[in-house]
């Protein structure tokens, strides 16, 4: 019996692991013009990270937006080296909005471990599938993508900028804006998945306030969205996944995406 649950700590512990979350870290969220802006590519669970192990060959796009609309690529800023972070300054005030799409990376599980890892990330339409065609037998194979972003503020300006649609395939938009908080502190958002809402998905809220972290968890609705309550403190960090199967593919079965945004008061 001690052997057996055992054994099913250190399953459960390398399903949790596999299931770490990818975030866009400023060293600050909140600057003034000009001021060197630090970003790095955080990868951990709790919202806690340590930098990614990629470089820029795992990168598709990294994007900056700024006054509303696409300013710049910003891909060409991160070197070869692994774990490395990108810089910039913003000489006039406004909401800007850092967004990156990673290439894929392929992983693959045995059946009991991806049965779990399904299970762990609420992909219960992907686990009912391999139920009804028998499949939960079978090794998981997937590729997965990561489509993150952050929003950062300069100056006291404010502008629509965080409201903008990205090409990123999961893209978490807030329809108010962080950085205007009212005062019902009621904060609403919209998911879309390849331009579509991502309706009935769950959906992670992480807040860090010092060393404190209260983690809890929504749905969106048919339209793909969902509200709960901010504070203008710490650190915030949205989180979901979609799942897709993949049709004649000789190497994986299912693609997933996952996606975070941050923003924080932080300054």
């Amino acid at each position: 019996m001690k052997k057996y649950f055992l054994l099913l700590i250190i399953l459960l512990c390398n399903v949790f692991l596999l299931a770490r979350e990818f975030w866009l870290q400023p060293d600050k969220f909140i600057y003034k013009r000009g001021e060197t802006i630090n970003i790095r590519f955080l990868t951990g669970e709790n919202f806690e990270g340590e930098n990614w192990k990629g470089n820029n060959s795992r990168i598709e796009s990294l994007q900056f937006y700024f006054g509303g609309v696409r300013d710049r690529e910003l891909s060409k800023a991160l070197s070869e080296e692994n774990g490395d972070s990108v810089q910039l300054a913003v000489l006039d005030e406004g909401t800007a909005m850092v967004t990156c799409s990673s290439s894929n990376s392929y992983q693959e599980l045995t059946p009991t471990k991806f049965n779990e890892y399904l299970r762990q990330n609420d992909l219960m339409e992907a686990l009912e599938y391999r139920k009804q065609n028998n499949d939960t037998i079978d090794s998981g194979r997937e590729y997965y993508q990561r489509s993150v972003k952050t929003i950062l503020q300069i100056g006291e300006k404010t502008d629509r900028t965080f409201k903008q649609q990205t090409d990123l395939p999961l893209d978490i938009i807030p329809e108010d804006h962080p950085y205007v908080i009212t005062k019902d502190g009621n904060f609403k958002m919209k998911i879309l998945f390849k331009g579509e809402p991502l309706s009935k998905t769950r959906v992670k809220v992480w807040h860090r306030l010092d060393n404190k972290l209260s983690q809890t968890e929504y749905r969106t609705d048919e339209a793909g969205k969902f509200k709960f309550f901010v504070t203008a403190s710490g650190r915030w960090m949205v989180t979901a996944v979609k799942m897709k199967r993949l049709q004649n593919d000789s190497k994986a079965d299912w693609q997933s995406y996952w996606g975070s945004l941050t923003w924080g008061y932080e300054k």
